[in-house]
């Protein structure tokens, strides 16, 4: 039973030598290990083993980047203002033995160094550069944390402000000036709009004025031009007009004198004729009294025969002039006016005239019924009688 106990006894201390000879550290960590009371060395992810009794693992170290949240410290700024700031820092331990040896616990350390660098920092600067400067406030925090850490074993990567709390009153305030702000940029912004708007009205109004002067002043043109053309056409049209009625009364004339002269009128037929028309010359308002001279038979008798031959029964009648055949005819112009008979539109005015008809009719005009006001005709059909006679002009005489 004793040999038992004592076996027992042996196998757990051989138990005991092993565990305490034998250490596996994981990488990402690192441990420190003392012998006899004294650092020995450093060992990181792998399998180690210890003398018992004599070595031993005096701490194990986290190598990876730690994030520590500090709760927050009550800063006073320069302009005596108490802010309430929460601060978080990115740190990792580049050196264990440092680590260990240098500080007893960095984690405080650095906590204690952050509370202390950030009252220096924001002590300096008032409310608004506070809020304002959170960068500049991290870069100053992360040099002095980093360079003070440094003997430490320990490498500070980042330092933010995770929060910056002004007191409720200074809170308040601010709000209200955020909000005044707003509002003033809103009255600007409204005044802006209304300026613009009334820029742009204006620009429109004079733009609406420019494009009404020149229409008005198109119109004009088109007016005085359609005005000047109109009192041209007419001209040519009243000159054609006299033309055709001087050529009528010069064939009217003619005729009446060819008639006279072939009918030998003798001077009773004058006088008869004479008589005739006496009638038709009182009928005039102005025309009150008439007094045929005594001797008007006498002058109609000068009258014949001056002008005619006595014949065989002793009366006067005329005879044509011998010289009248051997007179000049009046010349023929009839090439040279030609163009003033032409009653076809000049292509300008033509092209115009249809594009006021299509203006016109357009309005008028309903889906299921193109062209309802009817066919326009074209433009060598306007105003023309083909193989006719020219209106208003009197035919040619009959030579017959």
């Amino acid at each position: 039973m004793e040999a038992l106990i004592v076996l027992i006894v042996i196998v757990l201390f051989i138990a005991l030598v092993v565990s305490k000879s034998v250490a596996l550290i994981p990488q990402a960590d690192a441990a420190v290990i003392e012998r006899l009371g004294r650092y020995s060395r450093t060992i990181s992810g792998q399998l180690t083993f210890l003398i018992p009794f004599v070595d031993r693992i005096r701490a194990k170290v986290d190598l990876r980047e730690r994030v520590v949240s500090f709760p927050p410290q009550p800063v006073i700024t320069q302009d005596n203002l108490t802010l309430s700031i929460d601060t978080v820092v990115y740190f990792q331990v580049t050196n264990p033995h440092a680590a260990v040896y240098e500080i007893s616990n960095y984690i405080v350390g650095v906590e204690q160094l952050t509370t202390t660098t950030l009252r220096n920092v924001v002590g300096g600067m008032t409310l608004e550069d506070t809020l304002t400067s959170r960068d500049s406030i991290n870069g100053q925090l992360r040099g002095v944390l980093d360079e003070a850490t440094g003997r430490w074993g320990l490498r500070v990567a980042r330092v933010e402000l995770k929060s910056i709390d002004p007191p409720p009153s200074i809170q308040e305030s601010m709000e209200k000036q955020m909000k005044a702000d707003r509002e003033k940029r809103a009255t600007i912004l409204t005044a802006e709009g209304h300026r613009e708007s009334a820029i742009k009205t204006a620009e429109g109004d004079k733009q609406s004025r420019i494009l009404a002067a020149e229409g008005a002043k198109q119109a004009s043109i088109l007016s005085a031009e359609g005005e000047r053309q109109s009192r041209i056409l007419r001209a040519q049209g009243e000159r054609a007009a006299k033309y055709l009625q001087a050529q009528g009364q010069a064939k009217a004339i003619e005729k009446v004198f060819a008639a006279i002269k072939s009918g030998k009128p003798t001077p009773e037929l004058l006088a008869y004729q004479y008589l005739q028309t006496l009638p038709q010359m009182a009928q005039g308002d102005a025309n009150k009294v008439w007094m045929v001279p005594s001797d008007f038979g006498d002058a109609l008798k000068g009258f014949a025969k001056n002008l005619g031959a006595q014949g065989m029964d002793g009366v006067f009648r005329y005879e044509p002039s011998t010289t009248d055949e051997d007179l000049p005819k009046p010349e023929d112009d009839s090439e040279e006016v030609a163009d003033w008979f032409e009653t076809k539109s000049d292509p300008t005015i033509a092209q115009a005239v249809r594009a006021a008809e299509v203006a016109a009719r357009q309005p008028v005009e309903s889906p299921g019924a193109p062209g309802a006001l009817g066919k326009r005709p074209a433009s060598g059909e306007q105003g023309s009688v083909a193989g006719g006679p020219v209106p208003g002009q009197l035919p040619p005489p009959d030579n017959a």
